[in-house]
């Protein structure tokens, strides 16, 4: 229980200079990977930005991890990532691995209650995001939807164009 509070000078500039210079590292690194990398989060994503918080905090306060060593371990993450997503992009086989397709929650007036309960999502957070975007009910509602970061999307009725955001969906 000794040294709980204040273990001396030395340990507390180390986390002082590593935590500055492990935030730089990581801001640097960030900054050269791209916007892709600091985007909209699906799972994988997710991931990633939970590993790299870890890495940051390990630099911090683990006296066995170097700055080098905490700024491989990021720069590994990020190229990671870089090459996941630069696959998913290109191969659509494993897009499918990475991420999850978007999935119709409310079709045309009925919610769907099979994929409401596979997405583990209820009607009630569905009127919620519905009031969210501004409808009082859903008489003007064409589809919701459940998309692969998360987020639900509310598309209102109207006129089919030429090009539609909800082509490539399930079809119901």
């Amino acid at each position: 229980m000794e040294n709980i509070i204040f273990e001396n000078w030395e340990s507390t500039i180390r986390t002082g200079v590593l935590t500055v210079l492990g935030y730089l590292a990581m801001v640097f690194l960030l900054r050269i990977s791209g916007k892709r990398t600091l985007s909209k989060m699906n799972a994988f994503d997710f991931v990633v930005t939970i590993a790299l918080g870890s890495c940051l905090a390990s630099i911090s306060l683990n006296k066995s991890v170097t700055l080098i060593d905490g700024a491989l371990a990021i720069s590994l993450f990020i190229l990671m990532q870089f090459i996941f997503t630069y696959l998913s992009v290109h191969i659509k086989g494993f897009r499918t691995l990475v991420t999850s397709r978007p999935v119709i929650v409310f079709y045309n007036g009925q919610f769907l209650e099979k994929e409401l309960k596979k997405q583990r999502l209820t009607n009630e957070e569905v009127y919620n995001e519905c009031r969210l975007k501004g409808y009082a009910n859903l008489d003007k509602v064409y589809l919701v939807i459940l998309e692969s970061t998360g987020e639900i999307s509310v598309i209102e009725n109207q006129e089919k164009g030429i090009v539609s955001t909800v082509d490539g969906l399930e079809k119901l």
